[in-house]
């Protein structure tokens, strides 16, 4: 369906206001903001310009979900974010791979890099496997669509998601528990407690243990145990220490064992038949338990042991109208799991070891009237090693004298630098026009090689046969660009910019051709260029005088050049990840959303979202021309409609009833290595939720069913080497489950 043909639909939308539902969710300001507070007002603060400001007066598409909202919801972790965001997609893979307004990456690789920032209390984590963080003592979660390249810089390219956890209070000593056990014995069980030790000093200890069992059901006799599928403890110590009036310094530790069976992925056969290259497959519709259950035998104990650690600190000074902030971190991440790929047949082991530290330093202005700037520097370095290992090496092609087959990889190093400056100046009354600009070098490099062990009956020397020295080094620069208008009007806001983004480039596993003995790839083959994307938005964030209605729109227009997509080849003389450029892709789109509260404890709200996303110029193999077609996980319509009704119980007490139901038109999940057409028909997921609170004591109890019509819906598709080996990724079943906490 193409965007001209929904744009009745949107115009329907707007004019109905029980149609459209608010991008900022339930939040109040934070406690040192001056602002009161109307009936259901929507209202929270949030850094999205990297400077503090009410999310409806922020002239950029964001939606800013507050820890609360993120327990109504049953949001625990980054993947059922989709549920509190338009445009959204997050799939867990190896590591997450999140998709905003179509646009994506599926480099999962070491040496790859996400189109979407990924960020920790400001802080950008590089590996999709260190993503999957536990929501736990969170204040928020910021997550703004479309390219952010000037003040958050490479590969924000579809946008970014910032977790921001709570922060120590000087004043109080307070706390909050919660215990929540769903289907699929989930046990959630979080704590917090803020301590004031002096009038400048406070500390909040937060802790958070997340288990599940596995919703993919054992079809063999191969005896291995599926269960839990993760089982996460993780903790977070944080302090605030505010010497002066003018200064806060925060520091923030966090640590976390993340465990659990490896075990994610299901036979594609489970979902489609007449499985061919070049075609369009047949899909099954199974019922729920068939498409969960797993027929490949696993070769070993598919088991995951990592640990996510690090320290970040960050330094405000604010004299005057200026305020110098300095953010600095550093993090590990130490890894190693065991499973079974290629259907069963070729147990793997992979280990390995990232760190990362960065650091920014802005000066910010403003004169309290008409003009404001910020400038700034940032630093990022990061390095790994890995090492994969795979057994039954002849599945994959080898001779019969191999033993494995090995990616030896590190150390893999990636720089950036980059400096940054954004100004605002109010023209006239309520007109502000806003220009930022970003300088950024990324210097990229990774020694390693592709190889396999030897039989010693065979007397090769070192027992060792090197395929392919994986050693290339690449360097990029690019100036991103951000140009705005906005007006302050009676009844809200309404903005419009033209942004650019940009994701570094990179290169392939080998080397290139005269470099060393044994390299054989040109540079064109081996390398690949940066991506870029300019995006066009027309914005609006609107409210009556008591805001209990409230609506936001965003009109956009992509235009998306060397798009980076990757695919599993035997261009390495074995199964490795290649990565090329796409030449043009082209994004239109709108998002409507709005919340109407006719009357006290009563809330509506709903949203629609239009998308053509899809391939301008784009042939991924001779002969074949895949312009026109939609990029993958780029529904065209979706969006969501809802209800809450809270009637008083007692003095204190109050019983809220809540439904929701999340829509999405079909969407594709296209294989590009055999050009097959794999999809996601439409569906619907419907949340239902009953609550009592008391304000009292501080008690919340609810009782919840989470997608009521067990869809069972897939997030990616993969023909793997062969297709008989095909596997399949799949969102959430239907669960049902209760929360009690108590804030005190």
């Amino acid at each position: 369906m193409k965007l001209k043909h929904l744009s009745l639909v949107a115009f329907a939308s707007v004019i109905h206001p029980s149609m459209v539902l608010a991008q900022t969710t339930n939040a109040a300001p934070a406690d040192d903001q001056d602002m009161a507070e109307p009936l259901d007002s929507g209202l929270i603060i949030v850094t999205a310009n990297r400077t503090r400001s009410v999310a409806d007066e922020t002239p950029v598409a964001l939606s800013a979900i507050s820890g609360e909202a993120l327990q109504e919801q049953g949001i625990t972790n980054p993947t059922q974010l989709e549920k509190a965001a338009p445009n959204l997609s997050i799939v867990r893979d190896n590591g997450l791979q999140i998709t905003i307004r179509g646009v994506t990456s599926d480099d999962d690789s070491e040496k790859g890099d996400p189109s979407a920032g990924f960020l920790v209390n400001d802080i950008y984590i590089a590996r999709p496997q260190a993503q999957e963080v536990s929501f736990f003592d969170v204040e928020r979660v910021e997550v703004l669509r479309g390219p952010q390249g000037t003040l958050y810089g490479r590969n924000t390219t579809a946008g970014l998601i910032n977790v921001l956890s709570r922060r120590p209070v000087m004043d109080e000593f307070s706390g909050t528990a919660s215990l929540t056990y769903e289907s699929y014995d989930h046990i959630v069980a979080s704590g917090a407690v803020n301590i004031p030790v002096a009038d400048i000093l406070a500390i909040r200890v937060a802790g958070n243990l997340d288990r599940r069992d596995s919703y993919i059901i054992n079809g063999t006799s191969d005896g291995y145990e599926y269960d839990p599928f993760k089982n996460n403890l993780s903790g977070r110590v944080s302090l605030r220490f505010e010497p002066a009036p003018d200064v806060r310094i925060d520091v923030i530790g966090d640590y976390s064992d993340i465990g659990g069976r490896t075990i994610n992925a299901v036979p594609l056969a489970n979902f489609f038949s007449g499985i061919v290259p070049g075609t369009r497959p047949t899909y099954l519709d199974p019922d729920a338990k068939a498409a969960r259950t797993n027929t490949f035998r696993q070769g070993q104990e598919p088991i995951r042991d990592i640990t996510d650690r690090g320290v970040t600190g960050q330094f405000e000074w604010s004299p005057g109208d200026f305020t110098l902030t300095y953010l600095g971190s550093y993090r590990e991440f130490p890894n190693s799991l065991q499973t079974t790929l290629v259907g069963g047949r070729v147990p793997a082991t992979l280990s390995g070891e990232q760190s990362q530290q960065s650091h920014e330093l802005r000066l910010a202005y403003s004169d309290g009237d008409r003009f404001a700037a910020q400038f700034g520097g940032y630093f990022f370095s990061e390095e790994s090693f890995v090492r994969l290992t795979l057994l039954n090496p002849q599945v994959l092609g080898l001779p019969a004298f191999a033993t494995n087959y090995e990616f030896v990889q590190g150390p893999t190093k990636a720089k950036n630098k980059s400096v940054f400056g954004q100004a605002s100046y109010e023209i006239i009354d309520d007109l502000t026009a806003t220009l930022g600009a970003r300088y950024s070098y990324d210097d990229k490099s990774r020694i390693g090689e592709t190889a396999f062990d030897t039989n010693p009956a065979v007397m090769i020397p070192g027992n060792r046969i090197v395929l392919q020295v994986n050693d290339a080094a690449a360097s990029f620069d690019k100036v991103t660009w951000r140009v705005g208008l906005d007006y302050a009007s009676p009844i809200g806001l309404l903005y419009s910019y033209v942004a650019t983004g940009y994701k570094a480039g990179g290169f392939n596993d080998g080397c290139e051709i005269g470099t060393q003995p044994g390299c054989r790839f040109t540079a064109d083959a081996l390398y690949y260029e940066p991506e870029t994307l300019t995006a066009y938005e027309l914005g609006f964030k609107l409210a009556n005088a008591d805001r209990s209605l409230r609506l936001n729109g965003a009109l956009f227009h992509y235009d998306y050049s060397n798009l980076q997509l990757s695919q599993t080849s035997n261009i390495c003389g074995a199964p490795c990840q290649l990565t090329r450029n796409a030449a043009l892709a082209k994004i239109d789109g709108i998002e409507l959303e709005g919340v109407f509260v006719p009357m006290a404890g009563l809330r509506l709200e709903a949203g629609v979202n239009l998308l053509d996303a899809r391939y301008d110029d784009f042939q991924p193999a001779p002969g074949v021309d895949f312009s026109g077609r939609s990029l993958s996980r780029s529904p065209d319509l979706s969006g969501y409609v809802g209800a809450s009704y809270t009637i008083a119980v007692g003095a204190d007490g109050g019983l809220e009833a809540s439904v929701r139901t999340q829509f999405s038109s079909e969407y594709d999940l296209t294989d590009l290595e055999r050009l097959i057409e794999f999809y996601q028909p439409g569906y619907t997921k419907t949340d239902i939720t009953l609550t009592y609170r008391n304000d009292a004591n501080g008690l919340t109890v609810s009782a919840f069913a989470r997608n009521l019509e067990n869809e069972i819906t897939l997030t990616s598709a993969d023909s793997g080497i062969a297709i008989p080996f095909g596997s399949a990724t799949f969102a959430d079943p239907r669960t049902f489950g209760v929360r009690v906490g108590v804030d005190f």
